[in-house]
């Protein structure tokens, strides 16, 4: 007998069907606050989950050190954002099945894999690989074009180097300002493309452009919400990344329960 994960519908939900609601402020704190419900829910299930961003990041740390990439250390770790909606998809899978009254365990979140979004998510998770390369290529560009072919070298110089000369204050203002259009980039591809991707039969192209419609929908709530994401993720950051262990897990819940305010649900029954 299949997983009843594995019992949707053949036919795939398109662009038309979906319907997008306007927001305001008030919905962004009650994500929120729903998200921390769930986490608290099955707390253990995110910090498993998150491991994986102070492991990648130490492993980025290293590699960069060895090699006199210093100037990549910052655009690696901060482009970690954009790949945080692919590592979100289970805990967006644990807040549908809260929702739903069924069971909260690890296996139950990655059972999507059985079903009919997990070709589309892995698509669209290529997408976001993608566009943090395409990050990675801009910040080497910016720092190229500003250092030329004598940087630090070392971490300490480098830091230097940015903090107290014209040139690394060029660096600063180009790489936060290239950096924010790449992060909300990523935000309009990817807030709402993914959960979709989750609770319905659709194609990957076709969640792309629902979640630019709705980003676009609600501009200024959504801009907001980007920055309460890079706010907390700078706050758990701060803390030796062991902040993160808690802000990711909550983010990716409250991203959910964002996602169901925003996109109108489906009429008639709905998958489990």
């Amino acid at each position: 007998m299949a997983h009843p994960e594995t019992l949707f519908q053949d036919i795939k939900v398109t662009a038309d069907e979906i319907g997008i609601r306007r927001i305001g402020t008030a919905e962004l704190w009650k994500s929120l606050k729903e998200g921390y419900e769930d986490f608290n829910a099955k707390p253990s299930f995110g910090i498993f989950l998150v491991v994986i961003y102070p492991l990648v990041a130490l492993l980025l740390t290293l590699f960069v050190d060895g090699r006199n990439l210093h100037h990549l250390v910052f655009p690696m770790l901060a482009g970690l954002t954009l790949l945080g909606p692919v590592a979100s998809v289970g805990l967006f899978a644990m807040s549908r099945r809260r929702e739903r009254g069924l069971d909260l365990t690890w296996r139950s979140a990655f059972y999507f894999v059985h079903s009919h979004a997990f070709a589309p998510i892995a698509a669209l998770s290529v997408v976001m690989a993608l566009l943090y390369v395409a990050w990675l290529f801009m910040a080497q560009f910016i720092y190229s074009g500003l250092f030329g072919a004598h940087p630090p070298l070392s971490l300490a110089a480098f830091v230097t180097e940015v903090t107290t000369t014209r040139r690394g204050g060029a660096l600063i203002v180009y790489g936060v300002g290239v950096g924010a259009l790449f992060a909300f980039a990523a935000l309009a591809l990817s807030v709402f493309a993914f959960p979709l991707l989750l609770d319905r039969p659709t194609t990957s192209v076709t969640a792309i452009g629902t979640s630019i419609r709705a980003v676009t929908t609600n501009l200024v709530v959504m801009v907001l919400w980007g920055l309460i994401v890079v706010v907390l993720l700078a706050v758990g950051a701060s803390l030796f990344l062991i902040g993160l262990a808690a802000v990711l897990p909550i983010l990716g819940h409250a991203t959910w329960h964002l996602y169901r305010k925003v996109v109108e649900p489906e009429a008639g029954p709905v998958g489990p």
